[in-house]
């Protein structure tokens, strides 16, 4: 054992001598997590997007700011003129609009399209205009119906629009609601966004990437100059050697998962919550996939720059396959049954359903068993073909 251990802590410290190794392990993941996660970043909880609506609001009667909070409370992002570049909706507010209210008479908001505004988000916007439309006609015929102290304890005692105001209606809106709706995802889950899909999905590509090219190449390299055939002329098995090589390699990966989740826990603000002890152990399970498959490379392929080419390729057609580039929701059935081939895939789902979707561990016990799977055989693979 303790042979093992030398091995695996004597091969991190050489990765870290190398100025490369910190651009590599830190810097470049670094920089694909920010970018991407910006460049994918959806208003909000993605399991709950608030699309931008442009507001032009021409009346200045309190009716039309309480029917602003509803579009809020309904999960719009209202954006003013200003800004209006954001929005992919816009709806327009009639200058007598709390007149045409109080007086009974019909009013009607205009629901334009902002030139040059994408499709996505309009059936989203549509439908949650109608249910501020009416939440709002609701409390206004609640508010009508009772007195101020009848909005108290739920005596009726007028009727009619004229004696409605501010003060009133608003009381009516904050008494409880006698009836609950509990709306959630049915059967499908929401399409990763920002930094929940960046964060994980440029993880696990820069772990494997690392792990195949510094595992492949100091196997590689060791051969080359006779290390190797020393370590056979001493008293260690073949099966220590490859063991302490696979050690070093997760020892690495952990140095790098440690670092993004902190990173991305304080500085991208992505919600680890409760899954943090799941998502390090998705992540460990992973990096021993990879370093295995980076020993096993090394074994198979006698010279470094072949082992530099062939890993670099691997760990991007790896990471493209398993969804770390775009998220497998919107990905058609054929790549989806192609990531389940793949240990990148797998990964991704679990992590995926840890980050982003909430779920807890027995959730991810497939993902992480087949995870376990290619690892054994990985592992299995390294011992069998390796030479010194």
């Amino acid at each position: 054992m303790r042979k093992i251990l030398d091995i695996g802590h004597t091969d991190v410290r050489v990765f870290f001598r190398r100025h490369s190794a910190w651009l590599w392990l830190f810097v470049a993941p670094l920089a694909f997590v920010y970018f991407i996660g910006l460049a994918n970043r959806g208003p909000g909880d993605p399991a709950n997007r608030r699309p931008p609506v442009l507001i032009e609001n021409q009346d200045t009667n309190f009716l039309s700011r309480i029917f602003l909070g509803e579009l809020d409370a309904q999960g719009m992002r209202l954006v003013n003129p200003t800004n209006r570049e954001s929005a992919a909706r816009g709806i327009r507010i009639p200058s007598d609009f709390t007149e045409k209210v109080l007086r009974g008479e019909q009013t009607k908001l205009q629901f334009f399209q902002r030139e040059g505004s994408g499709e996505a988000d309009e059936a989203l916007i549509e439908l949650r205009l109608v249910r501020a439309l009416i939440a709002l006609n609701s409390h206004i015929l609640e508010a009508a119906a009772l007195t101020g102290d009848a909005a108290t304890n739920g005596i009726p005692r007028e009727k009619g629009l004229q004696t409605l105001s501010e003060d009133k209606l608003r009381r009516a809106i904050a008494r409880p609601n006698p009836v609950s709706l509990n709306a959630h995802f049915a059967g499908r889950q929401p399409v990763p966004t920002g930094f929940n899909f960046s964060l994980p999905g440029n993880l696990v590509m820069y772990l494997m990437m690392n792990l195949l090219l510094f595992g492949g190449v100091s196997v590689a390299a060791l051969r080359r100059v006779g290390i190797m055939k020393r370590f056979m002329a001493a008293a260690i098995t073949r099966n220590e050697i490859v063991m302490g090589k696979i050690y070093g390699l997760m020892l690495l990966g952990g140095v790098q998962i440690v670092f993004f989740l902190v990173v991305g826990k304080f500085l991208f603000g992505v919600n680890l919550g409760a899954n943090l002890p799941a998502v390090a152990f998705t992540l460990l399970v992973f990096a021993w996939v990879g370093g295995s498959l980076g020993v096993l490379v090394g074994s198979l392929i006698s010279t470094e720059d072949r082992v530099v080419g062939i890993c670099l390729l691997t760990s991007l057609l790896l990471a493209a396959l398993g969804g770390c580039w775009w998220p497998l929701e919107i990905a058609p059935p054929a790549l989806k049954t192609i990531a389940l081939f793949t240990p990148t895939g797998w990964a991704l789902q679990a992590l995926h359903q840890l980050i982003s979707f909430g779920s807890g561990f027995g959730a991810v016990l497939k993902p992480i068993g087949i995870l376990l799977a290619f690892g054994v055989a990985a592992n299995l693979l390294a011992v069998r073909y390796f030479r010194s």
